[in-house]
């Protein structure tokens, strides 16, 4: 029969793509304290080997041969024996690509479990990558290669979908994906008797997905009942997403152990003793027996000797099963001050840059941006403090101008790697947004550049001027709307030259032993990406964006929460300040406004937004949905915070987004890649595929639509209205 109290790990793991050998010692070293912890079975997240986000190099017969050359070495090290173990990498069989599961013990291979069902939406492009097995529940024989055949003394492996048999229990593993679909595989092997079962995760962040998440992985025992390992990847490993970690342990629905969704640690395990009789007690539910007695859905059973509950565990009254704890979710603001962080210290790690530059307008976009670096260097020290050695190594290569030293402060790091730059104009830009920069900076230890670049501007008008003799004017002067575009478009695309500039020779200029040079951030929000409000190639176009796909009422609220938070009472100011610009001449009469400019709010935009990319609405069916949600007739109900408009209001609203979204599509080509953060991102490089040439929205059929539906509605709330 076997023991009952079983000790389980599961890990997040701070993976990169192609960095072979670093990701192999991560993966031994979370091998090495599941073992120390006790633990019978490690599990670790999807393509561990490989990283999860090396995209095309998946087409790379390198990548398959360089994957089980790492697997030989694992084999191998006999310090990794006396554990399952659960390893994640591509595997070529019969000249098909597979996303698999590499169940191992003492330096052989028990299985070889390819992946069913493939992540093909959103981000994701797995069936791009990868053939999916749609055979459930076969089996048939791999060829193992001549390194693998001598450590395994045999020429042939299983793979399929089967699971593992023990003394005492059974085990099975699904992968990602799997899980979330509507006949996930841990029901079948749940019927079948199989106790314990794994998953190996590739999910990245979003704002406020964690609880949907966990509910979902919580709801796979809850029904079936059973011990789930659910393991991820945490960090920046070579693209835009982050994936948040979160492993967890979980028994019959209640959470026994979940690890960090946001961490700096490169390796984090998580551990839990189960009680296998829980399980079966959990499972004696008539109906549930009766559906188990009637399934088809009987898997091949591989057997191992290996005991997950050695029978003798059970007489140490020292080891006791693992007691249900509550799940940690952040508040939104939290997740944005502590993704970002993580994000951009991992990307300037492993970029081998010399800091990050940012351009300050004085505006609340820069202001977030500048925010979720502050945040990033108070993780770091935290991590410092708690004596990270991964983290103290980065710190003292990237401290350079104190000689490898390490900041005792987070403003003292920020000092070190990051600069601020404001550019302003003598005419367009107010004493407020420069006063609020130099604030903001001082607040947070920047380095800080104060500059204007009126000379520049000048110089390059006088181009146009003396090259076609035309001098542009701005609209407050008498230009046309031509004339003011282009010098405002002028002043922008010298911003993000000047700001490139600065970047690449300040460390140098400030005395940095080697130079160097500073990666550029930019600050354009989810909402201007969408509208096309901002100018293409101005500080909108950077090296990365922490904020591009987060929309400007949860940037509002961060900064809220920041400033009691991190105790930057200058924040404050930039809650109050009205969004602008800055790009045209002030006067007593007039000061540029962004809301104004737009001709929409941002919480209409954010509605936009959701309703185009998550409920896939066009023009027609946008409207159709508005004129209800945002009816003037509608009735007052308390915590309805949407906005009261007549159905000509919502479809002259409805068309205005459409209109600007086509013909600012081009921009999203060049956008700077941004943290993604949100499901309505309108990143064109990976996320929102889409065209970026469209017939003039105003001639188009939905337009011709939209105005016939309204025609019927104005005829029945007159007919109503009499």
């Amino acid at each position: 029969m076997g023991g009952h109290l079983v000790t389980v790990a599961t890990c997040n793991l701070n993976q990169w793509i192609l960095d072979w050998e670093g990701n192999l010692a991560r993966i031994i070293e979370s091998i090495h304290i599941a073992k120390a912890a006790g633990a019978r079975l490690r599990v670790g997240p999807e393509l561990e080997i490989t990283g999860y986000s090396a995209l095309d190099h998946f087409h790379e017969l390198d990548v398959f041969s360089h994957s089980l050359e790492m697997l030989s070495i694992l084999l191998q090290d006999k310090s990794t024996h006396g554990i399952l173990l659960d390893i994640g990498m591509p595997i070529l069989h019969r000249n098909l690509r597979y996303n698999c599961r590499v169940i191992c013990l003492d330096g052989k291979i028990l299985l070889i479990r390819p992946k069913m069902w493939l992540a093909n939406d959103g981000n994701y492009r797995e069936m791009r990558h990868f053939t999916p097995w749609m055979r459930p529940r076969e089996t048939e024989m791999f060829h193992l290669p001549k390194m693998l055949a001598e450590i395994q003394g045999e020429t042939h492996v299983l793979f399929g979908d089967a699971v593992i048999s023990t003394p005492e229990t059974a085990f099975g593993a699904e992968t990602c994906e799997e899980l979330f679909t509507p006949k996930a595989p841990h029901i079948d092997m749940a019927l079948d008797g199989v106790e314990i079962i794994t998953n190996s995760s590739g999910s990245h962040f979003t704002l406020r997905k964690l609880d949907t998440r966990l509910q979902l992985i919580m709801e796979a025992t809850r029904k079936s009942g059973g011990v789930y390992l659910y393991a991820n990847q945490q960090g920046c490993d070579g693209e835009r997403l982050y994936f948040d970690g979160c492993a967890m342990i979980i028994v019959n629905g209640d959470i026994v152990a979940q690890g960090s969704q946001f961490s700096l640690k490169d390796v984090e395990v998580v551990t839990a003793t189960v009680d296998l009789e829980e399980v079966r007690s959990y499972r004696a539910a008539i109906s549930r027996g009766l559906q188990a007695a009637t399934s088809d859905a009987k898997y091949q059973r591989i057997q191992t000797p290996f005991e997950l509950a050695p029978e003798d565990d059970d007489a140490d009254i020292d080891k006791r099963p693992t007691l249900p704890i509550q799940p940690r979710i952040h508040p939104v603001e939290e997740e944005i001050a502590l993704s970002g962080g993580c994000y951009l210290w991992d990307y300037l790690r492993r970029s081998g840059t010399a800091g990050y530059l940012v351009p300050l307008s004085g505006g609340i976009d820069s202001c977030a941006t500048a925010v979720i670096v502050y945040s990033m260097c108070r993780i770091v020290m935290d991590a410092v403090n708690e004596g990270n050695k991964q983290v103290i190594e980065d710190v003292k290569r990237l401290c350079q101008y104190s000689q490898g030293v390490l900041p005792k402060t987070p403003k003292a790091l920020c000092n070190q790697i990051f600069t601020t730059i404001y550019m302003g104009m003598k005419k367009q830009s107010s004493r407020d947004t420069r006063q609020r920069a130099k604030d903001l900076a001082e607040a947070i230890g920047s380095y800080h550049v104060n500059l204007d670049i009126d000379d520049v501007y000048e110089a390059q008008k006088k181009l146009v001027v003396d090259t076609v003799n035309f001098a542009p004017r701005f609209k407050v002067e008498g230009g046309t709307v031509q004339e003011n575009l282009t010098l405002q478009c002028l002043q922008a695309r010298i911003r993000m030259v000047t700001a490139y500039e600065f970047g690449q020779i300040l460390p140098t200029a400030r005395g940095r032993p080697g130079g160097g040079s500073l990666l550029v951030l930019g600050s354009a929000n989810v909402g201007e990406s969408l509208r096309g409000y901002l100018t293409k190639y101005d500080c909108s176009s950077a090296d990365i964006n922490p904020i591009g796909s987060i929309d400007k009422a949860d940037l509002k609220r961060f900064i809220a929460w920041a400033e009691t938070n991190f105790d930057l009472p200058c924040l404050h100011e930039f809650l109050t300040a009205v969004p602008t610009a800055e790009l045209e001449p002030i006067t007593e009469n007039y000061v540029q406004s962004d809301e104004a400019d737009m001709g929409m709010t941002y919480e209409e935009l954010t509605t936009f937004g959701r309703l185009r990319k998550l409920n896939k609405l066009g023009p027609f069916a946008m409207f159709q949905r508005l004129v209800h949600d945002w009816s003037i007739d509608r009735k007052r109900v308390e915590g309805d915070t949407a906005p009261y408009y007549t159905p000509a209001q919502v479809a002259e609203k409805v068309k205005r987004f459409f209109h600007f979204y086509a013909i600012n599509r081009h921009k999203m080509t060049t956008l700077t890649p941004a943290l993604h953060c949100n499901d309505y991102s309108p990143d064109d490089n990976r996320f929102d595929l889409r065209p970026f040439l469209y017939p003039p929205f105003w001639k188009s059929w939905s337009f011709k639509r939209i105005d016939m539906e309204l025609e019927k509605i104005e005829k029945r709330r007159a007919s109503k209205a009499k």
